[in-house]
């Protein structure tokens, strides 16, 4: 059975103020200065920590990273859902594909704020964020994880960022790669990435070609 496995931040849901606004919370705490939400666009999509790392300024003592993060994660987890909202058409691409194919969410940022979105706003999917015992993407790990929930044995993937593309790829399947969200189309061309959704009006009937077309 074929399922489709979807990306969070950026594929589904538009996050970035959220994630702006926690991570200058965080930076804030430290006294360190702000950054712009273009900045945050380009640091998110491998995971929190790694988020606040590249929001820190270079050359940050180990000890403070963590300690910045260890203050973003909470207040993350309670602010997640402020200015976040599922981008126009993703609902009803998801109710259409719903009806045909198993579907799953798997995604980098922390288990505990997947969990809280999803439950909000894809209420019955099955969604996994980064924990302890699953490496994050572009790991296989997360996707095949999801594959097994679903009870899928092949899917296709969709994700918004050059993680994405060699998600997909680490994990022997093809990559939808949507162009509303945080990563420009060259960035995904460049990881490899080959079929490309320019709207959510044309997420279905792009999933369906691939389906179709393998």
């Amino acid at each position: 059975m074929t399922g489709i496995l979807f990306d969070l931040d950026g594929t589904l849901l538009d996050t970035l103020d959220d994630l702006t606004d926690a991570t200058n919370f965080a930076l804030g705490s430290f006294g360190y200065p702000a950054r712009t939400r273009e900045q945050i666009r380009r640091a998110v999509g491998n995971g929190a920590e790694n988020q606040i790392r590249r929001s820190l300024p270079e050359g940050t003592p180990e000890e403070t990273v963590q300690q910045v993060l260890a203050v973003y994660r909470p207040y993350y987890t309670d602010h997640c859902q402020i200015k976040t909202k599922p981008y126009d058409g993703i609902p009803e691409a998801l109710e259409a594909l719903k009806k045909v194919y198993p579907v799953a969410i798997v995604s980098n940022k922390p288990d505990s704020a997947v969990k809280t979105l999803c439950g909000v706003y894809f209420p019955g999917l099955y969604a996994l964020g980064e924990t302890p015992d699953c490496p994050r993407k572009p790991a296989a790990d997360m996707v095949r994880r999801g594959m097994t929930a679903i009870g899928a044995d092949r899917c296709i993937y969709v994700g918004d960022s050059e993680v994405d593309v060699q998600t997909a790829k680490n994990a022997g399947v093809p990559c939808v790669c949507v162009l509303w969200g945080f990563r420009d189309r060259q960035d995904m061309a460049d990881a490899g990435g080959k079929y490309f959704c320019e709207t959510t009006g044309q997420l279905v009937e792009k999933i369906e070609e691939l389906i179709h077309g393998e």
